[in-house]
């Protein structure tokens, strides 16, 4: 029996940046799989272990030599492959060469009555050592960098430059070559704790050797160790850490032997805007803040070091430094900021570029100001609200040009709702300038008031129309803009609030302002863009909370343009055909019928003194539900317009049950479907149950 082997392979490099190694370990295990089946080296479980300066792939139960195969390719007929005299043609002999073959190796044989060609290949068995360095190499240029980059004097590409290669079946080095480098059994170990080079005898020892010196070579193992070193902490301090699941990835990738210590800032500190002090922690040093019981930002956090835990004293101090300078620069910022009111700041925003051909931020200020004005009106908000949203749309963007915010970008807004409390703004108008970028993500929290919602509504709407405007609508690979995020979070908004605005009346809206501040564009093509758009993004919510593409399909074959009334309509109409699939089904059937036989140029007007009694029924039936539709959609009622429709289930079995539709008289036969015309527009009002009825 063939024995089994274990495959070991390093790459050791420079330190990759975080979310590139976090994206390339997910590669790698699908990569290197692939990479053995594509020429058939029979292999056990693969598993992946990195760090910042290492990726390495154990592969377990490699075999001695590859599968041998014996391949059968079926060619064209023979008619074609051999001419009238039995000579092999142009197509036989391309054919044959295109496998390997001379074109005396081919074989007829029939298939399915018709005479065809046919080649057999025989690949034998091969040596998997001769292979692997082929197929490791191909790993390595394989694996696909966000942004890759030359080193030296050599071509090849990386993310960071690779500086040391280990390769082992077993005890036997496989000569992987790369860079100007040769696969060996030396691996390095942490950078500062044990540097090395260290020798590893077998595949089967590379893990422990690198493990002895002071690496913790998986994602899983570090977040273990971090996650028991913040818990220690919390439990000594009584105080507890935010670890957001960003910032965690990108420090769990950054430390081959990572130290959860303690530091402190001056108390002094704390007087800074809270966010502003979170986000030098998180976003500029990677640092994890504590609060205390009260859910209060204390001033210690929380440093993972990737040195020496003996001197924990120099490494807490050197970061204590880099903290307070930050934190320095943010009061001094906030201080200096506080010295100008809000409003001093919004002339200065035509100094930033919204977008080259839609103006400066100043120029959005005034457009969101508008359209903002325009849904008020609109929705009917009372007089004082209306002033509070004009307010707060103008001031929204302010904070863009004050000196924190350029400095933490991630505090946009709510250094804006510190700035508007500090020059006498309302709260609620501080508030909403603090959440009008709201909802960010899908999930998030919508604006908590009518204020910030009409100002979100309006930032939102302007930018998306302004944009498709100026032909830079997202692509399917490309979405520079966010559009989609802020097309969902207009939807959310909608949705949540059940705010009596019209999507499709706002974006008219829009344009309107954009047309009258000069700009040109098509406007019936780009109107037709944008709710495309917005009905796309609605779509795709539906699907993914389960409402089926042929429910979505029938509401919209009745014209809707609103997402929202798409959302509802779709979602009561899968809730009745998920809870009463036998009604909906016998409902959605008899529609069916009715719209098949139905003539549309006949027109609704039947004649009531030629009705027979059952077609009286249906008839009045159908006036019944045409009034109790009219009045549910009218309210969006959408679950109870589909119970006045269900209500004809039993009329309209009857009539097809005893009556023939197509009469021999034409009058008769006429009416009758005159009759079914009417039935088959209630329904129209609600949905297209054509579109569900298809088998």
């Amino acid at each position: 029996m063939a024995s089994l082997h274990t495959l070991a392979f390093e790459i050791g490099t420079e330190e990759i940046p975080a979310f590139d190694l976090h994206k390339a370990t997910a590669q790698l295990e699908k990569l290197v799989p692939e990479a053995l089946d594509a020429v058939r080296i029979p292999h056990g479980a693969v598993s992946v272990h990195t760090t910042p300066r290492r990726l390495i792939v154990l592969a377990e139960d490699v075999a001695d030599e590859t599968e041998a195969l014996q391949e059968v390719f079926r060619g064209p007929s023979a008619k074609i492959a051999f001419d009238a005299e039995g000579k092999p043609t142009k197509a036989a002999i391309g054919f044959a060469r295109g496998k390997g073959l001379d074109v005396d190796a081919l074989e007829r044989r029939e298939e399915n009555g018709v005479e065809y060609v046919f080649a057999e290949r025989s690949v034998p068995a091969r040596d998997v050592a001769e292979l692997l360095p082929g197929v490791l190499e191909g790993v390595i240029t394989g694996i696909s960098w966000p942004k890759s980059c030359r080193w030296g004097t050599r071509g090849e590409y990386f993310s960071r430059p690779v500086r040391w290669l280990v390769a082992l079946l077993d005890e036997r080095v496989v000569p992987v070559e790369f860079a100007g480098l040769t696969a060996g059994r030396l691996t390095r170990g942490h950078r500062f704790l044990a540097p090395g080079p260290h020798t590893v005898a077998s595949a089967d020892d590379l893990v422990s050797v690198v493990e002895g010196a002071f690496v913790v070579p998986t994602q899983e193992a570090r977040e273990a160790v971090i996650r028991k070193g913040v818990a220690a902490i919390e439990a000594a301090t009584g105080f507890t850490a935010d670890l957001p699941a960003k910032t965690l990835t990108e420090v769990i990738n950054l430390s081959e032997y990572p130290t959860p210590m303690v530091g402190t800032f001056d108390e002094e500190f704390l007087k800074v805007p809270e966010e502003i002090i979170v986000d030098a922690m998180l976003m500029h040093q990677r640092y994890f803040p504590l609060y205390d019981a009260d859910g209060k930002l204390t001033n210690k956090f929380i440093i993972v070091s990737n040195g020496d835990p003996a001197h924990e004293d120099t490494i807490v101090d050197g970061n204590e430094r880099v903290v307070a300078a930050r934190l320095y620069d943010a009061k001094f910022f906030y201080d200096e900021d506080l010295k100008m009111p809000l409003d001093a700041y919004v002339d200065r925003l035509d100094e930033v570029v919204f977008q080259e051909a839609l103006g400066t931020m100043r120029d959005k200020t005034a457009r969101v100001v508008k359209l903002s004005a325009r849904i008020t009106s609109a929705a009917g908000i009372e007089a004082a609200e209306m002033r509070d949203i004009a307010r707060s749309a103008y001031l929204a963007k302010a904070d863009l040009v004050t000196s924190a915010v350029i400095e933490f970008t991630s505090v946009q807004g709510i250094m804006g709702s510190y700035y508007a409390t500090a020059a006498g703004e309302a709260p609620r108008m501080a508030r909403a300038i603090a959440e009008h970028y709201r909802p960010r993500f899908s999930g998030d929290a919508i604006p908590t008031d009518i204020i910030g919602q009409v100002v979100a509504l309006s930032d939102k709407i302007d930018t998306i129309c302004g944009l498709f405007a100026v032909g830079q609508a997202p692509t399917g690979s490309s979405d520079p803009f966010a559009l989609r995020r802020a097309a969902l979070g207009v939807l959310a908004i909608l949705e949540e609030t059940g705010l009596p605005i019209s999507l499709v009346e706002t974006i008219d809206g829009s344009l309107v302002i954009y047309r009258e501040a000069g700009l040109q564009f098509d406007n019936a093509e780009v109107r037709r863009e944008i709710i495309d758009f917005f009905v796309t993004r609605e779509k795709v919510a539906l699907r993914d909370v389960g409402v089926k593409a042929d429910t979505i399909d029938a509401v919209l074959a009745c014209g809707i343009e609103e997402p929202i009334v798409l959302a509802r309509r779709a979602r009561a109409l899968e809730a009745a055909r998920t809870e009463n699939p036998q009604v909906f089904d016998d409902l959605a059937t008899a529609f069916a019928r009715a719209n098949n036989l139905r003539e549309i140029g006949l027109g609704t007007g039947y004649k009531k003194a030629e009705l027979t009694e059952v077609e009286t029924a249906l008839a009045e039936a159908v006036a019944t539900a045409e009034g109790n539709v009219a009045a549910a959609l009218a309210d969006d009622r959408y679950a109870d317009a589909l119970v006045a429709l269900a209500a004809l289930r039993a009329p309209v079995d009857e009539f097809f049950d005893t009556t023939m539709v197509m009469d021999e008289d034409p009058e008769v036969r006429a009416n009758r479907l005159k009759l079914l015309n009417r039935f088959a527009n209630v329904f129209a009002h609600v949905a297209d149950f054509s579109q569900m009825a298809k088998k």
